[in-house]
């Protein structure tokens, strides 16, 4: 897999509700890469400069963030624990079922979660042989050309789609690309039939991958799992043998996910 540039994600919307703007600046402040300067928390969670240094002050006397006193932002203690003790247990599930997965398939292993209009890549287990993708934790995905991003996008509202493409484009990342709206949007519809996503060099040259999607409770796509397999030794029909060890992780971390 290829990564997108690694500036903040675009934003669909530049308003919502007092939560969604608070849990946009959580988002941002815990992308990786911090601590952050004010302007650019702002500009990652899509949010005016002075909406996201009210909330900003907010998180700080509540001790979710911290600062240095000159416009930089980290994440505080207070976050730090709850995230540790609401997903350790989850978390360690999640690893020995991405590796399973591993093991029982010999591919490369992704697990990535949505954060506004892009993909991040959260967990990776390379696979035993030599090829090695150009993907690590923390990378943002292309929704257009990775199996991840396309699992996710058929499951979206047609107006969320179209506001991810508006803020993305379609850019040819190789010649196999889907820059087109009308072609993008028929293989969204084969996605939803079949239940998974395929990158067939499309975003990547000689690498393919199969994706499938992670809902949430409310049964929005909130991320993803996949399997890369290098072009050269793998067929786009022996990789999609692995279709039902890969829908089955996936259904597994939703529950853990879910749990957590």
């Amino acid at each position: 897999m290829s990564v997108v540039r690694d500036g903040a994600p675009g934003r669909s919307k530049a308003t919502g509700s007092a939560l969604e703007k608070t849990l946009r600046v959580m988002e941002a402040l815990s992308a990786p890469g911090g601590p952050r300067r004010l302007v650019d928390l702002a500009a990652g969670s899509g949010l005016p400069r002075s909406t996201a240094c009210r909330i900003l002050t907010s998180l700080v006397e509540q001790g979710y963030a911290v600062t240095d006193g000159e416009g930089t932002y980290g994440i505080g203690l207070r976050l730090r624990t709850m995230a540790a003790d609401i997903g350790a247990e989850a978390s360690e599930g999640i690893v020995e079922l991405l590796e399973f997965l591993r093991r029982g398939t010999g591919q490369t292993v992704h697990l990535a979660l949505r954060g506004g209009d892009g993909l991040t890549c959260v967990r990776k287990i390379d696979s035993a042989q030599s090829f090695r993708t150009s993907s690590r934790v923390g990378s943002r995905f292309a929704m257009h050309s990775t199996a991840l991003g396309k699992a996710v996008l058929a499951h979206l509202p047609p107006e969320e789609v179209d506001a991810v493409v508006r803020a993305g484009g379609l850019p040819p990342l190789t010649a196999r690309t889907l820059t087109d709206r009308e072609r993008l949007a028929a293989d969204l519809a084969r996605v939803r039939e079949r239940g998974y996503a395929i990158d067939d060099e499309e975003n990547e040259p000689s690498v393919r991958c199969l994706g499938a999607p992670v809902f949430d409770r409310d049964g929005t796509p909130v991320g993803g799992v996949s399997l890369t397999a290098a072009g050269r030794t793998s067929t786009r029909e022996e990789l999609e043998r692995f279709a039902p060890p890969l829908l089955q992780a996936a259904r597994s971390v939703e529950g853990l996910l879910r749990r957590g």
